[in-house]
């Protein structure tokens, strides 16, 4: 009886599914972007094993000299993603990840001339 409902509990128990994100900082022309800082806040989903309780995840890394920023396995479900770097408009967008391996391309924009109203 026990092997039974040990059985039954370690599905509810497993970790949830896992992605790898590989973010990728360009210019609007598709040049790389490098030592631009990329932070991903794991924003929505739920742990069974950790009997409810918001999984609350979060890393922050700069670019390499191919604008590539590599993260390391964190849990599907909707991730936001800030790109900040100099010289160009900061970038902040939620995605909703749901597969095992995910490449994203971010384009950033040179920044806007100042604007008055007066």
């Amino acid at each position: 009886m026990v092997a039974i409902l040990a059985g039954l509990a370690a599905p509810a128990l497993a970790d949830p599914p896992m992605t790898r994100l590989h973010i990728e900082v360009k210019t609007i022309a598709g040049r790389p972007i490098e030592r631009a800082g990329v932070i991903v806040r794991f924003v929505e989903g739920r742990s069974i094993a950790k009997f409810g309780k918001k999984i609350r995840t979060s890393w922050e890394m700069r670019t390499n000299s191919d604008g590539v920023a590599k993260i390391p396995a964190i849990p599907q479900g909707k991730i936001l993603i800030q790109v900040i770097a100099k010289n160009y408009q900061t970038h902040g967008q939620h995605y909703d990840i749901d597969e095992e391996e995910k490449t994203l391309e971010i384009r950033l924009n040179p920044p806007q001339p100042q604007y008055s109203a007066h």
